[in-house]
């Protein structure tokens, strides 16, 4: 794993992968190096016109990539349903679960779900559910959720998961990427149970320069707090190119095991992909499963083909 690096990835060509939030940052990088090992990549994007724009990037940077946008909004269950449906390739071999929010004012999806947690964990548990199938249909078939060590904040609160009582809004985003880790450590079991040999994972960038900091101050008109971030991704971040390594690598390499998470090795920060310190927490069978179970009854998502 050491000096790990986008041309250490096996050669894609073959192979079918969907991100999310592909049109900027980490998701962007992502499917560029997918692609240019020869995947055919699927942009999965909320903003059609930034979605079409990421493919004609893609496609000027590497002629010949198999790249093409779909729509797809992780606010509304209704869309997520509609890409599900939409998805017409008999196999998919790369789930790659990318697109989230950060620190946001207090918002409602389209459903009714705190924006955070509805967009970073219950519209992509949806999204892996609906697209179990084509995964469990696919050998050497691989799901990938971006968390963050950000995780490390909170726990989830199984009885406030909409955060109705009280928002905090980085531990909001903190539960939602530990909502991230526990779907992921529940998938890898579940999966292991029914004898699948699909590989459940997750990454986090470290701190990479996106457009995610900014966005939350953006939202809320600080603009002190919005440059503040901006310094940061300027002075001290990795640049988006470093930061999605950890992704790819999950997303690609042979030593992955299940329920791995990976991550920069200098102080989960920056630096090549490394196994990852987690919270304790993140790792807890019994609160995976709560977690999992209500996400089928706020989604309505089943996953087919899974032991409980």
């Amino acid at each position: 794993m050491t000096g790990w690096s986008a041309s250490d990835i096996p050669d894609q060509r073959g192979r079918t992968a969907v991100v999310t939030g592909a049109n900027s940052g980490i998701g962007l990088v992502a499917a560029r190096e997918l692609a240019r090992r020869g995947a055919r990549v699927i942009l999965a994007c909320r903003s059609e016109a930034r979605g079409k724009e990421a493919e004609a990037r893609i496609r000027r940077e590497i002629p010949g990539a198999e790249v093409e946008f779909a729509p797809l909004d992780l606010a509304d269950l209704v869309s997520v349903r509609q890409f599900a449906e939409a998805y017409e390739q008999p196999t998919l071999d790369l789930l790659v679960n990318n697109a989230g929010v950060m620190a946001l004012p207090y918002g409602r999806t389209t459903d009714g779900f705190e924006t955070q947690f509805g967009v970073n964990h219950l519209g992509h548990f949806a999204l892996t559910g609906l697209l179990l199938p084509k995964l469990l249909d696919t050998p050497g078939a691989r799901v990938v959720a971006l968390s963050s060590a950000m995780h490390a904040l909170a726990n989830v609160d199984m009885g406030d998961l909409n955060s109705e009582r009280r928002y905090r809004r980085w531990i909001a985003y903190a539960r939602s990427k530990t909502a991230n880790l526990l779907f992921v450590h529940e998938l890898a079991r579940r999966l292991a149970a029914t004898g699948s040999e699909v590989i459940a994972a997750a990454a986090h960038p470290g701190y990479a320069a996106t457009n995610l900091q900014a966005a939350g101050p953006r939202i809320s008109g600080n603009r002190t707090a919005e440059r503040v971030m901006e310094f940061g991704n300027r002075i001290i971040a990795q640049p988006a190119e470093s930061g999605a390594l950890p992704t790819l690598y999950a997303a690609t390499a042979s030593g992955v095991r299940p329920d791995d998470f990976i991550g920069p090795s200098v102080l989960m920060l920056r630096g090549a992909p490394a196994r990852s310190w987690r919270a304790r927490w993140t790792l807890d069978d019994v609160a995976s499963e709560r977690l999992w179970v209500a996400s089928e009854q706020l989604t309505g998502v089943v996953a087919e083909g899974l032991k409980s």
